[in-house]
């Protein structure tokens, strides 16, 4: 894909993140005192406190992220991010949106993945909507700690500030809100297609090594290995390949099915893989944060 048809699919993603985010917000989660996670969520906590310029306050608030961003990240990360998160100030404070209801658990899923949806397609253009991955990715370099981990504590001080100031109730409400836009958020930047590595270690590895490249299609690893040192006959082992591969999540099924055929007792374990590069794959434009 060239660099034009690059650059209109990140303004596409972005535009439509934006009118998500900004529908979330207004028809959702202002009207009803909710709300979200990472300087969204502080910036509505100001707004409840002071009543002050909801618009103004994201992005200010964005600000200083925004700049670290430049550089922890790269400096074209932090004008994308800091366009997209003006471009939400004003449609905070043009667009016209009406309120949609009033019930609370409805706010709390719909407001959720209408976030989560404009949240995850800003990602998907390589910039975000909210700063607070900025300081997660600042503290992760400096700390045993994983960006998740670090991103769930902040909100986790959120949450508790809101359950002070605005009752316990809407801070748990806010909090089914926050898990509803991150799950939502994680498959639209993931896809349905997230990859997931499997490795399988069977006394039948040629028959499947033929079967998951002539049948599914995939490019395999064969790692050589030793199976046996069993309790009972520690001494006892056997050379063998140890097969490796990456498909998608919705493949897993037909995998562990064709291996069962095979070997009934094969060892088979997978892992969620968050990001791939080369190799044999379908290859996608989404978001790569990479130092300049």
């Amino acid at each position: 894909m060239s660099s034009y048809k690059h650059t209109l699919q990140d303004i596409i993603y972005c535009v439509i993140g934006i009118a998500f985010s900004t529908f979330a917000l207004k028809s959702f989660l202002v009207p009803n005192h909710f709300l979200d996670g990472g300087v969204t969520g502080i910036s509505l906590l100001i707004h409840e406190d002071t009543g002050f310029s909801l618009p103004v306050i994201i992005v200010l608030a964005n600000i200083p992220f925004i700049i670290a961003g430049a550089f922890q990240i790269n400096k074209r990360f932090a004008l994308k991010t800091f366009l997209c998160v003006i471009a939400l100030g004003l449609a905070l404070t043009f667009a016209p949106y009406q309120l949609i209801t009033n019930d609370k658990l409805l706010i709390s899923i719909f407001g959720g993945f209408f976030m989560g949806l404009g949240i995850g397609f800003v990602m998907r253009a390589g910039c975000a909507l909210d700063g607070i991955e900025v300081l997660a990715i600042y503290t992760w370099k400096r700390s045993s700690f994983t960006v998740s981990e670090i991103v769930l504590a902040i909100n986790v001080l959120i949450f508790l500030v809101a359950a002070l100031q605005l009752g316990l109730p809407t801070a748990l409400y806010s909090m089914l809100t926050y898990f509803t836009a991150s799950k939502t958020m994680a498959y639209v930047v993931e896809g349905f297609e997230e990859y997931t590595g499997v490795t399988i270690i069977s006394g039948s590895s040629a028959e499947i090594k033929e079967k998951l490249v002539m049948e599914m299609g995939k490019a395999i690893t064969i790692y050589k290995g030793e199976r046996g040192f069993m309790k009972e006959s520690f001494d006892l082992s056997y050379n063998c390949d140890i097969v490796f591969t990456v498909i998608t999540r919705l493949e897993v099924r037909k995998l562990k099915s064709l291996v069962e055929a095979i070997d009934p007792k094969a060892f088979v374990f997978t892992n969620t893989i968050k990001e791939t590069a080369g190799g044999v794959l379908k290859q996608h434009h989404t978001h790569h944060y990479k130092q300049d």
